[in-house]
């Protein structure tokens, strides 16, 4: 039995809590398990509290019941998922403070381990695949295993970022066996995109610049270009993706405007530079190859202070070769 099982099997109440700003595998992990609960124990109360995400994801079964707003309730049992540390959870964390017990189901690096109980899987691809381990697989039915591919699907980049392993592969294999429609999972939820969206994607591109001699590329979308274009961050997704796909580019950042001189920041490296260290120094986090923060001052600041920091990684292995 795994401790997952063991929890649950000790508590009346459960609520899911997930990072600020879901993304997929925020999302995949928090309603996978959701839909699991509510399969293996239907007389558990319970609840997900989530910042709103981009409707794409509205195929996901529970999306529509996820609370947006905190309120009064009480629960035993607080499981957090896909958050590397208590900030992460946002104004939510006040559940976790009001629980009796917790339970942490993450795959970051930068986990500070604030859960009374953590499993924690650096080298596993997404909180999916974490997940999908701690569930009995004759149990996963088709809608939850829809929520695990589509976790696991956006943050190994569909199979190519290098977090991908054998074993990522061999549970993705499992949920396409429950009869899901991986095909346009793919394409819904991480290719397809608005007219305003690619619009904003071709903005960013057009205004890219590389630094550090063409090492690095950067793009910022400032908040007044955001009200032209009536965009907000859900609508963000795959810039940054895209940026790092630039040749020559070890490093690629991705920033937009969120209030008064205040930016978030997206990192993504393909084989030199860890960016978890570089957010992590910044107050934020993530994986080796793809992380990010919240940082303040102008965009100029920002790279400033982002650039020493991979400049030194990028100095240090060019002295170990």
């Amino acid at each position: 039995m795994t401790l997952l099982e063991q929890m649950l099997m000790n508590t009346d109440s459960v609520v899911i809590l997930g990072h600020v700003r879901p993304d997929g595998d925020c999302l995949g992990s928090a309603l996978g398990l959701y839909n699991y609960i509510r399969s293996l124990r239907p007389d558990i109360r319970m609840a997900v509290y989530l910042e709103e995400a981009s409707p794409k994801f509205a195929y996901l079964k529970g999306f529509e019941e996820i609370r947006h707003r905190t309120d009064d309730e009480n629960y035993h049992l607080c499981i957090c998922v896909d958050s590397s540390d208590r900030e992460r959870l946002g104004e939510f964390v006040c559940y976790l403070d009001r629980a009796q017990s917790s339970l942490c189901l993450d795959h970051h690096v930068t986990n500070t381990g604030y859960g009374e109980h953590n499993v924690v899987e650096d080298k596993a691809s997404s909180t999916c695949e974490v997940l999908f381990k701690q569930m009995d697989e004759s149990r996963i039915d088709k809608a939850i295993a829809e929520c695990l591919y589509t976790g696991i699907v956006h943050d190994t980049g569909v199979f190519k970022f290098s977090c991908t392993s054998p074993k990522t592969m061999e549970i993705a294999g499992h949920l396409m066996a429950k009869g899901i429609d991986f095909g346009n999972i793919i394409d819904d939820s991480f290719y397809r995109k608005t007219y305003i969206q690619n619009q904003i994607l071709g903005r960013a591109l057009l205004e890219s610049i590389t630094f550090l001699d063409g090492k690095c590329i950067f793009s910022a979308i400032r908040q007044n270009e955001m009200k032209l274009y009536g965009v907000d961050g859900k609508d963000m997704d795959g810039i940054i993706d895209q940026l790092r796909l630039t040749e020559g580019v070890e490093v690629a950042i991705f920033m937009y405007q969120t209030g008064a001189s205040e930016y978030k920041v997206s990192l993504r490296s393909q084989s030199i530079v860890d960016v978890s260290r570089v957010a992590f120094f910044f107050g934020g986090g993530g994986h080796v190859r793809a992380a990010g923060c919240t940082m303040s001052g102008s965009i100029h600041d920002v790279i400033n202070n982002l650039s020493l920091h991979i400049e030194k990684q990028l100095n240090e292995r060019e002295q170990e070769d």
